[in-house]
This record gives structure tokens, C-alpha cells and sequence, in this order.
């Protein structure tokens, strides 16, 4: 198989910021990691494994790309303006940075977002806000409303960076009519703690009419590696 290992300084975030790539052609695929993930995750976890005969057949072309949460979502030591500040420079690097990257190699249209638990998160508000650029999202057990994360502050940026609060409101036929041509699927299990948000998203994309898929799976310990190797070689 292809890897490819890339590390370079990023203009936006104002740091290094590193990437495994995956495969040499096929549907590009940007993957983002867990909350307290790095770029290699998907690899040291299995998910690679998981899909490694479609990344060899060129069916996949899968691009791991690091996270900034503990510089954002998760900075307790940042006021809540600086959290947000700070994810939407994360979303500059990667329309303006990553995406082009990807672009250098492959001009399949069917750009995927991927991320399981709070990569869902970043897989979906990414693949609604930017349809032009995202053929689709896939998220494994995401989250999706960060309310909480925030201590209480709200401002407009708040809003336009949570999936469940702007989606409900949208009436933008550029949008819709984009998004009504792209793949959209949510997987959750049972007991997976995700499982509430994930019915609410399943519920606003329904009373939306967009298409999407939704999967409950009956599969105990849903919130984890093993299930979402499964998970990924289904909906992938």
C-alpha cells in the first residue's frame, strides 16, 4: 500500500500541522480523528486495515489529517471567543491548505469527510458548510451539538459551527439543492452514548428532505475501534 507521510507549516494555524496519505487513486477521503486523536490514529487503530483491500484496488484514497481541539474545543484554559476563534482557523487550513493537496492528485468530485466520535463532528459541519467542496460526510458515533463546551457563550460563529442549530434554519436553495445530490450517512449503536444526537441529526436532515442514510447497529461496546471497523468497511 501506498503511505505517504507529509509535515509542513500552515499559514492559518501558524504551526506545523502533519498527514498520512493512503492509496494512490480512487474516491478521495479526509479523515479527521477522535477528540484527543492525531493523524496516525486511524492507522495505529486499525481503520486502515479495515479498508486496506479497497485503498490497494484504488477504490480509496484516504487522507488522515491532525486536529487543533486542545487548541480549541477543548482549550479550558482559552475564553470561549478565542475556542471558536481558533477551530474556524482550523477550517481555513483545511479548505485552503489540505483541500488543494488533495486536489493535486485527484480530481474525483466525490471528495468524503470521515471522523468517528468527535471526528463526526468535524465530518459533518464541514461536509454541510462547504457542499462545493464535499461530495458527502460518513460519521461513525458523532457529536454534534458542542454547546457545552463552550461555558455558556453563544455568538454567531457559535451557531454556524454546530450542525443542529443552523441546519434547522437553512432555507438556502444553493445549499439544499447540493445537498440533495450528496451521500450523507450517519452509524450509531444502541448503547453508543452518541446515540441521542445522532436520532435529532437523523430527524433535522428527515424534516430537511435531504437524503441521507441512518444505521442503529445492534453490536454492544458501538462507541469504539472494533465496531467501527466494521462500521467503516459497510459505509465506505
Amino acid at each position: 500500500m501506498n503511505r505517504e507521510y507529509h509535515k509542513g507549516r500552515s499559514s492559518r494555524l501558524g504551526r506545523e500541522m502533519e498527514m498520512l496519505v493512503f492509496g494512490h487513486a480512487g474516491v478521495p477521503v479526509l479523515v479527521f480523528p477522535t477528540s484527543g486523536g492525531r493523524f496516525y490514529e486511524f492507522e495505529d487503530r486499525g481503520m486502515i486495515a479495515a479498508i486496506a483491500e479497497k485503498i490497494d484496488a484504488g477504490q480509496l484514497l484516504v487522507f488522515c489529517v491532525d486536529s487543533v481541539n486542545a487548541e480549541s474545543w477543548y482549550n479550558q484554559q482559552a475564553p470561549p471567543r478565542q475556542r471558536i476563534a481558533r477551530h474556524m482557523q482550523y477550517e481555513d487550513y483545511l479548505v485552503h491548505e489540505v483541500v488543494p493537496l488533495v486536489r493535486q492528485g485527484n480530481r474525483d468530485g466525490r471528495l468524503l469527510a470521515l471522523g468517528c466520535s468527535f471526528g463526526g463532528y468535524h465530518a459533518v459541519n464541514i461536509a454541510l458548510r462547504h457542499p462545493e467542496i464535499f461530495g458527502g460526510f460518513v460519521a461513525l458515533s458523532g457529536a454534534f451539538d458542542l454547546t457545552g463546551f463552550l461555558d455558556g457563550y453563544y455568538d454567531e460563529d457559535c451557531y454556524f459551527h454546530l450542525p443542529t442549530h443552523y441546519l434547522p434554519n437553512l432555507a438556502d436553495p444553493w445549499f439544499l439543492d447540493r445537498f440533495r445530490g450528496n451521500r450523507f450517512v450517519l452509524a450509531t449503536g444502541w448503547d453508543d452514548p452518541c446515540l441521542g444526537q445522532n436520532r435529532n441529526l437523523d430527524r433535522i436532515l428527515s424534516e430537511k428532505g435531504i437524503p441521507h442514510r441512518f444505521s442503529v447497529w445492534d453490536a454492544p461496546n458501538s462507541h469504539d475501534w472494533p465496531a467501527w471497523q466494521r462500521m467503516v468497511q459497510q459505509y465506505l
